[in-house]
């Protein structure tokens, strides 16, 4: 088998079998200091096709920068086959400044792909487009809820994508969920120029959560072993089968109050399921949300206190709801690894 050529990467020059960290210059802060955008680049002895991995698109979303930290560490990728990209934060002002959007008060994810001389989001947008995503096959984008919010791991794949479903299904999270392209956002820019991207969603902003990281890591690992660029060992199995779903509703709080909530990502629910309950201080006025479909909840807020109109509960629809829910439990009894688009 012919060994593959050296990749190239911001004119750094990484020889097969060998990795390296390359350090892409983005900005300077008014300070003077320097912002990168870092990428590891593992290069394999065979050849194989090219995958980036990428997180903290949005600067609060930590999760994927620790699911990255143990992928990076993984045994599988001490052999690999073709190319790993993996950028574990493509938001530096944000990751820095705990917030979602960059200092100039874009969403990263509504701005691709980019232009040289735009906004600072724009920049960025277009500097990971050009060095990273296009230089790529493959990729998954690694996201969470937003702060004071909690998502079940779920993968998102354009509706109609027959390659990407079969990635999907070999990412075995608990939920597939088929969502449409959003104008700016990474997956409709890498999508035009060819690169086939899968969204994972899972865990809450600012917060680790150990379901969403495992998940989130052997759900790449399984991508990489069907795209053959690492073996089965190391590997782990799926477990359970993932619940797949078109369709999903925001149930939002009917008055503003305290809130209740009696149900958890992961549960199944029926029309009549009472999801939660919201009072006033006093307590001498309650209105319950009630499910009108039956599903299994996909994410919920965290917040006791809220407004009228604030998003409560996402139920995913599907008519296995119990034994959706039952294949979630295996999911969540899964033995740990010790060294493991949202409403606002």
């Amino acid at each position: 088998m012919d060994r593959p050529a050296p990749f190239k990467i911001n004119g750094d020059v990484i020889a097969p079998g060998t990795r390296r960290t390359v350090d892409i210059p983005v900005s300077t802060l008014s300070n003077h200091t320097p912002v990168n955008l870092s990428v590891h680049v593992i290069h394999g002895k065979r050849p194989g096709p090219v995958l980036f991995v990428s997180a903290a698109i949005h600067g609060d979303e930590v999760i994927g920068v620790e699911i990255m930290r143990r992928l990076l560490r993984a045994t599988p990728l001490k052999s690999v086959a073709g190319t790993l990209l993996a950028v574990p934060i493509v938001n530096t002002f944000g990751f820095l400044n705990h917030s979602r959007y960059l200092p100039d008060r874009r969403d990263l994810n509504r701005c691709f792909p980019g232009l040289s001389g735009g906004s600072m989001a724009s920049q960025l947008a277009h500097i990971f487009m050009t060095e990273v995503v296009q230089r790529a096959d493959f990729g998954i984008d690694l996201h969470s809820a937003a702060i004071h919010r909690t998502n079940l791991p779920q993968i998102r794949l354009t509706p109609g994508n027959a390659r990407l479903a079969d990635l999907g299904q070999a990412f075995g999270a608990p939920v597939m969920m088929e969502s449409r392209l959003r104008e700016g956002s990474l997956r409709m820019a890498a999508e035009e120029a060819g690169v086939d991207v899968l969204l994972y969603e899972g865990g809450e902003g600012l917060r680790f959560d150990e379901f969403a990281a495992r998940a989130g890591l052997n759900g790449i690992l399984r991508v990489m072993h069907q795209l053959k660029m690492i073996g089965a060992k190391g590997v782990p199995r799926t477990r359970g089968v993932p619940v797949r779903a078109s369709q999903s509703s925001w149930y939002r709080a009917p008055r503003g109050g305290l809130f209740r909530g009696y149900v958890a990502v992961g549960d199944a629910v029926q029309p009549g399921t009472v999801l939660g309950a919201i009072a006033n201080a006093f307590g001498d006025v309650e209105s319950e949300v009630v499910s009108d479909m039956g599903g299994i909840v996909i994410g919920r807020t965290n917040m006791p206190v809220v407004y009228e109109g604030d998003a409560l509960f996402h139920v995913a629809e599907t008519s296995r709801g119990e034994a959706a829910a039952e294949d979630i439990s295996a999911h969540l009894d899964a033995a740990p690894l010790f060294d493991e688009d949202e409403i606002i």
